[in-house]
């Protein structure tokens, strides 16, 4: 029997990049909101944890027409802190195993429902996509060995599942709080992170895609 998970979207941060004039959660793609396509991915999960901060009540409001049974989690200091912090807090008296799922990123149906599926922890990776990507390095079997800014197989995109208590805070990135848990298992997929207007006009392709 599959161990009992939490997954954590993390929404707090202000995406100043995108230049749409809104938290990342809220933007439109072909009709609905960023956070409601996620939240359409994981209609089998029980228990969400969506942490909030910049534009908090806008994206809890968007949340509860669709989860109404979300859990909302602040991070206060999302101004100072990066998604490390809000994968920690929002995983704090979860279930034993936490999926961390930022909230800039789009993963193609079929291999979240495969991500949802696999067992224990493990870490997510994708065909390089970004200038400014973090890489990881993999061995014959697929597993994480090291993340680096220069270079590497495929890029770290998330997401990724730890056991709750690996999760220690960081102010940081999450792919911090993987480095001392590896190798673990890598699970390649097809996903959009959304950083810039470019990504944007991609990711509507990319939804495009999925009929």
């Amino acid at each position: 029997m599959q161990a009992a998970k939490s997954v954590v979207i993390s929404c707090a941060g202000i995406g100043s990049r995108l230049g749409l004039g809104t938290t990342k959660a809220l933007i439109n793609i072909h009709g609905k909101s960023l956070i409601r396509w996620q939240l359409e991915l994981f209609q089998e999960a029980e228990d969400i944890r969506v942490v909030v901060g910049f534009g908090a009540h806008d994206v809890i409001e968007e949340v509860r027409q669709y989860r109404p049974d979300a859990i909302f989690v602040f991070n206060h200091s999302y101004f100072e802190t990066k998604t490390g912090a809000s994968y920690c807090l929002g995983a704090r008296d979860g279930n034993a195993y936490a999926l961390e799922y930022d909230g800039d990123l789009l993963v193609h149906p079929d291999d979240m429902k495969k991500l949802w599926s696999a067992e224990g922890e493990w870490i997510a990776y994708a065909d390089q996509m970004s200038d400014d990507a973090i890489f990881v390095r993999v061995n014959e079997r697929g597993e994480v060995l090291s993340f680096s800014r220069e270079s590497g197989d495929y890029e770290w995109t998330g997401p990724c599942c730890l056991k709750r208590e690996h999760i220690a805070y960081t102010s940081g990135n999450v792919y911090n709080q993987l480095e001392p848990h590896l190798p673990l298992p890598g699970i390649k997929i097809r996903v959009c992170d959304i950083d810039t207007y470019g990504d944007y006009e991609r990711a509507l392709k990319f939804v495009e895609s999925w009929d």
